[in-house]
């Protein structure tokens, strides 16, 4: 016993200064048990708030569209016709209190989904034109809107009143001025439109018609006369009463229409209910409920066709709705789909950065414990039990880190956290130490030294990993990204795999050019490019980790900068298509009267008319089909005059088309053919002959001009260009439809707009479009804005979490500097100097890490093919041009240097901390 006495204290002390040694090691590693938990915190909030917040998104988005779709005319209208009244012996009818009490039905009978947002906007009641008997006659348009301006816009005057004998009339203050209109004044009104009219009109207020009141876009002659063309009368309107219209239509017998006008104001809360398919499927469902609860509960007995309702003491029809909303709706889910694919691949490149960054984070703690761990394991512990004690230690970090995840992602607007997937990511981060300490631990890595891995086992990860990325890339294009419901894996597994992709080869290549560097360096009398440069080369593959994060922050920056200036551009040059010139007026056959008006509107120094014809022609040799194509007329001449960069007037000047034909043959120019074919088909009767004279370029069937006429109709196989000098033969009507283009600098958008209002929906008439008003519309766009906002904030939080896996990056390898420092601080090596070898030996890494992270991200569009479809997002005729700014694009790769360079800084500064010996160990040859 007193012989085996030493053995046991001796061992009883090793064993002491072993758990002394473990006590230490463990108290230095809680502020990385800390760091941890907030890192899992951050990762938590990512995933679990990512999918709410983007709804969040979604949700403004499609109520800023709902806003936009309802500026000027009115989201839902509902429309019943009805008669002369038709009173019982002794009942008198008040229409204005049935039409309250109709309002309140329609209201009421909203669907639950839509109750809290569809509101009421406005009743109206538009009376066929009667003619005035003042100023030599006007052509006069009387309106009952209950939305008409309050006793406050009165300058002089009041409202209309029901009189039974006399029709009250409010006109605007610009009207009483261009009329010489005065309150108390009679006018009398006889037919026009209106039939069967003999009664006196009074003025009894004149309002002014100032601010934005929808009335007045909708209804704009209520705010200024129009004057007439060619000696036609002046247009006027006039508010009246609700009994004036009946007054009216007593007497003429006419059949009036009235308007329940309905506006849906879809605030997040509401909106968000309808975002995602579920929601898609409520909103339609709702839609379509709604017009007919409100027809039921308008009239409760049904007929077909026939006036078997009443409004008040009016027979009157079943009520009709018509809205352009489902249609606007539809068209935000496609475009949203497009924008998720955006922000889905922010999130997960965020993602990709902050898992990067626990990976860093785990290396860390598992240098720190290593020797500590060694000196457990060589007592004859095992290397997995090891790693349970790890996962132990680092339990309260994960479940502290989820847990706070979890109530900073309730905090945060939007609808419910993704619990699911923040748990998962939290477990993830968590099982990253234990795993990294049990593979640091197995018995080859404790029993023998370190040395490098096989080539052959890198390669084949290498292999693996572009396979993956190559895989996913395809997988994505072929299904992509219809039908998806919630998150998806393989749209988040992409940039990250991507990002790998680019790592493997990045690794691979960057070392060449940098040892071939370091050679030219040798000749050189310093040792610091020397040595910063070969080890920049010879440390390549560690710096993989690093590399990925810079790869894939970069990429995502320029991915999400690309894809917001190509929808902006392209959203500008969809408006131009949409458009076609500084102002159009589609629609000017049917009402040449207008167009003409518009013409001679203030600002528009040029006019040029298109128009479209469906033709089906045959081969005047052969007979064979050519297919169905769309004859474009355009004044040539004018047009080349008017917008001289034109690429279709161009292409008519080049052929000779403009200075017109014989009459026998119409020459065109085809998108299929070759000059000299002969093309023709029957009209009525007539054989119609079409000169093919050249090839119809692409540029030119694309040009803004065609724009207004091509998009009302569907793509057709092909297309025929013609001067519309060719073109006398056909007259207005033949025309399927016919645009009169506008073009001047200094164009007056609000006189233009009160000679032709916004279309309401249903409605068959012209329709005014300005590029400015759609330029607006565009740069307002949610959309957008949702894609800027979410790229913005991603980019942001990558930002820190790169810097963060940076340093802890650059403090996991800081021993190994650490050690070649102070060996050439030994030799004389200044402090400037070597903060200078640090930043030197980063620079390949950084170079090639903007090389490979803006060549990824400039990339991605064409790498993702049809899962991401800008052009049904921005639409036109083709798919937008991408726009690469390349100040942003130089600015990112400038941020990463100076994000290096800081990343530096903080690694420098701690290692000032560290003396000169707790570094220099010059027994060890490991590096």
């Amino acid at each position: 016993m007193s012989g085996r006495g030493p053995d046991v204290r001796r061992s009883g002390r090793a064993v002491a200064r072993t758990g002394e040694a473990v006590r230490r090691v463990r108290g230095r590693e809680l502020p990385l048990a800390g760091g941890l938990a907030l890192l899992i915190t951050v990762l938590v909030v990512i995933a679990a708030a990512g999918p709410p917040l983007a709804e969040r998104l979604a949700a403004e988005a499609l109520g800023r569209r709902f806003a936009q779709e309802q500026r000027a005319t009115p989201g839902v209208v509902h429309s019943a016709r009805f008669d002369p009244e038709e009173p019982a012996p002794g009942e008198r009818s008040d229409l204005g209190a049935d039409l309250a009490r109709y309002t309140e039905t329609i209201e009421n009978a909203a669907p639950r989904a839509l109750r809290d947002g569809l509101v009421y906007d406005s009743t109206r009641i538009q009376l066929p034109t009667v003619k005035g008997e003042v100023k030599g006659g006007i052509a006069l348009s009387l309106v009952y809107a209950s939305d008409a301006p309050g006793r406050a816009a009165y300058v002089e005057g009041r409202a209309p009143r029901a009189r039974e004998r006399t029709v009250e009339l409010a006109v605007s203050t610009r009207t009483r001025d261009a009329l010489g209109l005065r309150v108390g004044q009679r006018i009398p009104l006889g037919d026009a439109a209106l039939k069967n009219v003999d009664v006196v009109g009074r003025v009894v207020g004149v309002y002014r018609a100032a601010g934005e009141r929808r009335l007045w876009a909708e209804k704009p002659l209520l705010a200024r006369p129009l004057p007439g063309v060619a000696g036609a009368a002046p247009d006027v309107a006039a508010l009246i009463a609700p009994r004036a219209a009946e007054v009216l239509q007593n007497r003429s017998g006419a059949e009036l229409t009235v308007d329940w006008n309905m506006r849906v104001v879809a605030g997040p809360e509401v909106a968000g209910r309808f975002v995602g398919e579920r929601g898609e499927r409520a909103f339609h469902r709702a839609m379509a409920r709604y017009p007919i609860a409100a027809g039921e509960d308008f009239c409760g007995r049904g007929g077909f066709g026939g006036k078997w309702c009443l409004i008040g003491t009016h027979p009157a029809t079943e009520l009709e709705t018509s809205t352009k909303l489902p249609e606007a709706f539809d068209a935000f889910g496609g475009q949203w789909r497009q924008a998720a694919v955006v922000i889905s691949f922010a999130q997960a490149s965020l993602l990709g950065v902050g898992l990067a960054a626990a990976v860093v984070t785990a290396l860390l703690a598992v240098r720190r414990r290593l020797g500590a761990d060694w000196l457990i394991r060589a007592r004859g512990a095992s290397a997995a039990g090891v790693a349970l004690g790890r996962a132990g230690w680092s339990a309260p970090s994960g479940a502290l880190g989820y847990g706070a995840g979890c109530a900073l992602a309730a905090a945060l607007p939007g609808g419910s956290p993704a619990y699911g997937t923040g748990l998962a990511v939290a477990v993830l981060a968590w099982l990253l130490l234990p795993a990294l300490t049990w593979f640091a631990l197995r018995d080859r890595a404790v029993l023998r030294d370190r040395e490098p891995r096989g080539a052959g086992r890198r390669l084949v990860v290498e292999a693996l990993v572009v396979l993956l990325a190559a895989g996913g890339v395809s997988a994505l294009r072929a299904r992509g990204t219809e039908g998806t419901a919630g998150p998806d894996p393989l749209l988040a597994a992409v940039p990250v795999l991507l990002g790998l992709a680019t790592v493997a080869v990045l690794v691979r290549c960057y070392p060449w050019p940098v040892r071939v560097v370091a050679r030219w360096a040798a000749r050189g009398r310093g040792a610091v490019a020397l040595v910063a440069l070969s080890r920049a080369a010879k440390e390549a593959p560690a710096r993989g980790l690093a590399l990925l994060v810079l790869v894939v922050t970069l990429a995502g920056a320029v991915f999400g900068g690309l894809v917001s200036g190509t929808l902006e551009e392209g959203r500008r040059a969809a408006a131009a298509w949409q458009v076609g010139a500084d102002a159009s007026f589609l629609g000017a056959g049917r009402d040449p009267g207008m167009a003409d008006r518009l013409a001679r509107a203030r600002g528009v120094r040029d006019t040029v008319t298109v128009r479209q014809l469906r033709v089906d022609p045959v081969s005047g040799t052969d007979g064979g089909r050519y297919g169905i194509a769309s004859l474009i007329g355009v004044d040539g001449a004018e047009l080349r005059k008017a917008a001289g960069d034109s690429r279709a007037a161009r292409a008519l000047t080049d052929a000779g088309l403009t200075r017109g034909g014989t009459g026998r043959e119409i020459r065109v120019l085809a998108s299929e053919g070759h000059a000299g074919d002969l093309l023709t088909y029957t009209r009525y009767g007539k054989t119609i002959r079409l000169r093919v004279t050249g090839h119809l370029p692409q540029s030119a069937a694309r040009d803004a001009a065609l724009g207004p006429v091509r998009g009302a109709t569907v793509d057709r196989q092909r297309l025929l260009l013609a001067d519309n000098r060719d073109l006398k033969a056909f007259k207005a009507t033949d025309f399927e439809e016919t645009a009169l283009l506008l073009y001047g600098r200094n164009l007056d958008a609000e006189a233009l707009r009160s000679l032709v209002p916004r279309a309401a929906p249903g409605a068959n008439t012209g329709d005014l479009r300005i590029r400015a008003e759609e330029e607006a519309d565009a740069a307002d766009d949610g959309l957008i804005a949702a894609v800027t906002t979410a790229h913005t904030a991603c980019t942001a939080l990558a930002v820190l979490l790169a810097l963060l896996a940076l340093v802890l990056e650059l403090l996991l390898s800081a021993p190994a500097r650490g050690r070649t420092t102070a060996h050439l601080r030994t030799l004389g090596l200044g402090g400037r100097a070597a903060s200078g070898l640090q930043l030197l030996q980063l620079l390949p890494m950084v170079l090639a890490a903007v090389a490979g992270g803006v060549a990824l991200g400039l990339t991605l569009p064409s790498l993702l093919g049809p899962a991401l479809d800008l052009r049904e997002f921005t639409g036109g005729p083709t798919a937008p041009d991408r726009h690469v700014d390349a100040l942003f694009t130089a600015a990112l790769g400038a941020g990463l240097c100076v994000l290096v360079a800081a990343a530096v800084g903080v690694e420098t500064w701690l290692g000032r901390r560290r003396g000169l010996g707790a570094v220099l160990r010059l027994g060890r040859a490991d590096d």
